[in-house]
């Protein structure tokens, strides 16, 4: 079966990725074809794209899609043709027309959410999970510092953590983003161009820091956000959208109260089957409750996936992003 699919055979700008014809087999053992509906956009697309996070090349890319099964291989249990699903997950090849992928990673889409709001949120809604669930598990009552509060996995996270008790302290880049992540669940709000973070969270939480940071830029503010910390504090490093973490030395989290520093990625949480199922099942459930709201800030088709990229990089979006093939 022929479809189009994004494929880059480089490393580099948004100009490396083109839009292609290319050729889909019938599913093989314990795979089923999906045929995609809508695609999730995420940062970590881009650090494969530049090759920050290093894949094979030539490749496709993108990790989060859903859509309509339309053909099952051997071995595959519990899918059906017609099912609706969502997924995410390697090879990342999202960003395709029609695709095979392991059955066992597919997540029905509960009625009542549209595959777009299944692709805006399943990656960045799990991300959100293992952050206030799992990494550092928020308890009532507690302040954490959140960073890029009006982006896709912040606009989540901050909701969700209200609804758990959190109070949040949002970073955001424009009064426009302030204006959304307040919209979002934050209670206060520091721009990320200020000089003083520390010294902004420490006011706010009256000289005692936050329980948790939150910190998906990477090499330009980790050192700050270890500043912003309480005693025994955690640092959750999960992104790295100025580049990656220098070197540390352990005496530094010693010297700042004996912090807790962890760099978790999603799928040492969703490892199994069942792992994978009650993830989903709780984010499903908070977003069925109303607790956390699916915005969809823009969409794209999916031929336009540099462009998308370029959008992203330049903190042009807002909430979610979705492709559309």
């Amino acid at each position: 079966m022929k479809a189009n699919a994004i494929r880059m055979r480089e490393f580099g700008g948004p100009e490396v990725l083109s839009w292609e014809e290319i050729e889909v087999p019938d599913p093989g053992e314990g795979e089923a074809q999906v045929r995609h509906s809508a695609v999730g956009l995420n940062f970590i697309d881009t650090y494969h794209r530049t090759g920050l996070y290093p894949v094979d090349l030539p490749t496709g890319l993108g990790s989060e899609a859903a859509g309509t099964i339309e053909n099952v291989g051997p071995g595959a249990a519990d899918l059906g043709i017609g099912d609706r699903v969502v997924y995410t997950g390697r090879p990342a090849d999202a960003y395709s027309e029609i695709r095979n992928f392991p059955a066992r990673q597919f997540v029905p889409i509960p009625d009542g959410i549209s595959d777009e709001q299944a692709a805006a949120v399943f990656l960045k809604g799990l991300t959100a999970w293992y952050l206030l669930r799992r990494s550092y598990r928020v308890l009532k009552g507690d302040t954490v510092l959140l960073y890029a509060a009006a982006g896709g996995v912040g606009s989540l996270a901050s909701q969700w953590a209200k609804h758990l008790g959190v109070t949040v302290i949002g970073v955001v880049s424009t009064d426009h983003k302030a204006e959304q992540a307040r919209a979002q669940g934050c209670e206060h709000i520091i721009m990320a161009d200020d000089a003083d973070i520390p010294g902004a969270v420490r006011k706010l939480t009256d000289g005692e820091g936050v329980a948790a940071v939150y910190d998906s830029v990477g090499r330009d503010t980790f050192m700050t956000s270890l500043d912003c910390l309480k005693r025994h504090g955690t640092m959750v490093t999960f992104g790295n959208a100025s580049g990656p973490v220098d070197p540390i030395a352990p005496a530094e989290l010693a010297k700042r109260g004996s912090l807790y520093l962890t760099r978790p990625i999603l799928f040492d949480f969703i490892g199994t089957r069942d792992e994978l199922l009650h993830a989903s099942n709780e984010l499903f459930e908070v977003v069925a409750n109303g607790a956390v709201n699916i915005r969809i800030g823009q969409t794209y088709a999916l031929k336009d996936a540099a462009q998308a990229h370029r959008d992203l990089e330049a903190r042009k979006t807002t909430g979610s992003t979705v492709l559309i093939p």
